[in-house]
């Protein structure tokens, strides 16, 4: 099988469009969009930013069901879903908290542009059980695919804790959903749902030494950085930190963790999305791409075209802009 594995949509219905139909694919059979010879794999983040949220994911969805897609969850449908789960400690709360003084502001913001669509409809509870049934990863034929970061060891601590198909049940939520209290004030190398999840759809963070911090693309003061987890050479904090140049400079060359330093296995070639990338589509090694270039903000919706190739190649991205 060929794989169109396509990056982070965010509601923009109508660039998915424009790029399936500039791949070949045409709408078929059940309104799916198909391909004669090649099948769709999506990276997850299907919602929130862009203008077309249900439209979207009737898409996506349409594929998946007939055949001609497969997909992962990303960690916008994780966080959908805690949005919709109540919290069975907590009356009138939910998963991922509306009424926080701290956190219910910022979770409704990140939120909005989808639950303009959908609340107080049929399609917000219908969307969200089909979110359940996405699987955290894929292991096809030759290719992974997963959201953020391919973590073996994490995969494996899952697998024993109750996945159902690689895939999250209502009662996983609620541990996934929870920071246990001393990996929320230390890094450690003790798995836990939360973290495992986390670290697949969110990406490998790791708390800065001392009193560095640096400040988000939107403003937040952050403690913790996420790690370019694929990279053997991102061995210290000023390598490995996903930030600005600037922001960079300030960090200490001091080793991270040892069991934060993934790496790839050097084995079957990795395809993931989460991290807004900007300008030409580039491999982040011959084993690891992204296919996320922020067509939420004004970017690019990429597709990495697979063939079979145990290296990935540069040529083999496709994609339109916003």
């Amino acid at each position: 099988m060929r794989y169109d594995i396509i990056g982070d949509i965010h509601g923009h219905a109508d660039a998915l469009k424009a790029l399936l139909l500039s791949m070949g694919y045409t709408e078929g059979k059940g309104r799916a969009w198909r391909h004669p010879q090649r099948q769709a794999v999506f990276v997850g983040d299907f919602i929130d930013r862009g203008p077309r949220q249900i439209e979207t994911v009737d898409i996506v969805r349409r594929m998946v069901q007939e055949g001609s897609a497969q997909a992962v969850m990303g960690n916008h449908e994780f966080n959908a879903i805690a949005w919709f789960l109540p919290d069975p400690d907590q009356s009138g709360e939910y998963l991922r908290p509306h009424h926080s003084k701290e956190y219910g502001a910022k979770n409704y913001a990140q939120h909005k542009a989808f639950l303009e669509e959908v609340n107080g409809t049929p399609a917000h509870k219908e969307i969200i059980d089909w979110f359940l049934t996405l699987p955290l990863w894929l292991e096809l034929d030759g290719i992974r695919v997963v959201h953020a970061c391919w973590h073996a060891g994490f995969m494996a601590y899952l697998e024993t804790q109750g996945l159902q198909d690689r895939r999250l049940t209502a009662e996983l939520m609620i541990e996934a959903s929870r920071e246990p209290a001393d990996e929320a004030e230390k890094d450690t190398p003790t798995p836990s749902i939360f973290k495992a999840v986390e670290a697949l759809t969110k990406g490998v963070e790791v708390p800065l030494p001392g009193s560095h911090f640096f400040v988000d693309k939107d403003g937040h003061t952050r403690k913790r950085v996420r790690t370019r987890w694929w990279d053997p050479h991102a061995v210290t904090y000023r390598k490995a930190a996903m930030i600005n140049d600037e922001a960079r400079t300030e960090l200490p060359h001091d080793p991270i963790p040892e069991h934060n330093r993934i790496g790839h296995d050097g084995g079957t070639p990795v395809i993931v999305g989460h991290y807004w990338g900007s300008g030409t589509p580039a491999l982040l090694s011959d084993k690891v791409a992204c296919v996320d270039y922020s067509i939420g903000k004004g970017g690019k919706l990429v597709a990495y075209r697979w063939d079979g190739e145990p290296l990935l190649e540069q040529r083999k991205f496709h994609w339109i802009g916003a």
